[in-house]
């Protein structure tokens, strides 16, 4: 993945829901407020060191749930494939233009389109 803030969202947006609401306060204010661990325990009123030790067990929980479920890594690779189906059917609509003027052609590449984007959803 982009990097190790991004991968922390994407946990957080598939299994956000099994953390416990300390869990998920303490990592949305770090990760998605760009809150510093200084400014969470201040206003928790807890040490920076508590407030590390909540995040980090929650991005434990996370990426334990990842390592067994796969549920981001399969997502991720199934965008990559709808792409390539969406530049294919993308292609077939150019070629049939330039060279067969099928409206048959036409018709299914729409088909895969719409298929690909509603896979997206």
């Amino acid at each position: 993945m982009k990097n190790q803030t991004y991968r922390m969202t994407m946990l957080f947006d598939f299994y956000g829901e099994l953390l416990t609401e300390r869990q998920k306060e303490f990592f949305d204010l770090y990760y998605n407020e760009d809150l510093s661990l200084s400014e969470i325990a201040e206003n928790s009123g807890i040490s920076r060191q508590g407030v590390r030790d909540v995040i980090v067990r929650a991005e434990g929980v996370m990426q334990e749930v990842e390592e067994k479920t796969g549920l981001i890594r399969r997502f991720l690779q199934m965008q990559q494939h709808i792409a390539a189906i969406e530049e294919a059917a993308g292609q077939l609509k150019t070629l049939n233009y330039r060279q067969y003027e099928d409206s048959r052609i036409d018709t299914l590449a729409d088909v895969i389109t719409q298929a690909a984007q509603a896979l997206k959803e």
